[in-house]
């Protein structure tokens, strides 16, 4: 009688109680699935916030790209309303294509006939006189044409051909003849200088590197 209550005993305490050693493992199980619920949580809120982040960039860098380029815009048509003082205008200049030399009343010419192949003017500094006809061509196609005579400084012209060596569209040479000791040129636009560090340089790049007198817009300056 009294063993039999003992067994009876025993049974009771493990189905009411269960072992010690279970409670703690799934006690344990318990706690490390809590925990990994709450890293999961806290790295989907870094995630969203990093995001957040990227996204805002992108949008403020898209943002200020489309203002600089406005910027540029407004004051490009700015510059094209505004008069530099000294720009001789030329019109009624003819396009044709032609093979044979061409006697040009300015020197350097500002336009007129020209030869059917174009001068690379993508910044381009030639160390040697070029053929009239081909820049006039480049001209034609919106370049802006830099020479100057032996009277131009050293100075002057490493001013000068750093700067067309950062404009796409523009080109330089030397030209003995010209009167002038620098001489900006436009399709039919022509700026006399006696110095590279006249703020009118700047202005005339602004202006006309194609510019409001280029004759065949979106022509390409490449020879490539």
């Amino acid at each position: 009688m009294g063993s039999a209550s003992k067994q009876s005993s025993k049974s009771g305490n493990r189905t009411s109680g269960g072992r010690p050693g279970q409670t703690d493992r799934r006690a344990r199980i318990a706690e490390l699935r809590a925990e990994e619920q709450r890293r999961d949580r806290r790295n989907k809120f870094i995630a969203i916030g990093v995001g957040a982040v990227l996204v805002a960039g992108m949008i403020g860098g898209s943002v200020y790209l489309a203002v600089d380029a406005k910027d540029k815009r407004d004051a490009k048509i700015a510059a094209a309303k505004a008069p530099i003082p000294g720009v001789q205008t030329y019109d009624k200049l003819t396009r044709n294509h032609v093979q044979t030399k061409v006697n040009y009343p300015q020197t350097p010419p500002v336009g007129g006939d020209h030869n059917p192949v174009w001068l690379n003017c993508m910044g381009t500094v030639y160390d040697k006189p070029v053929v009239n006809e081909n820049a006039v061509h480049s001209m034609e196609h919106g370049a802006v044409w830099v020479t100057y005579n032996a009277k131009a400084s050293a100075a002057d012209i490493k001013t000068l051909s750093d700067r067309v060596s950062k404009t796409p569209y523009s080109l330089m040479s030397p030209y003995p003849d010209e009167k002038g000791t620098i001489t900006l040129t436009a399709w039919g636009t022509q700026l006399v200088l006696d110095s590279a560090s006249d703020p009118r340089v700047a202005e005339f790049f602004t202006k006309y590197v194609q510019g409001p007198q280029t004759q065949e817009p979106g022509a390409s300056c490449s020879t490539q």
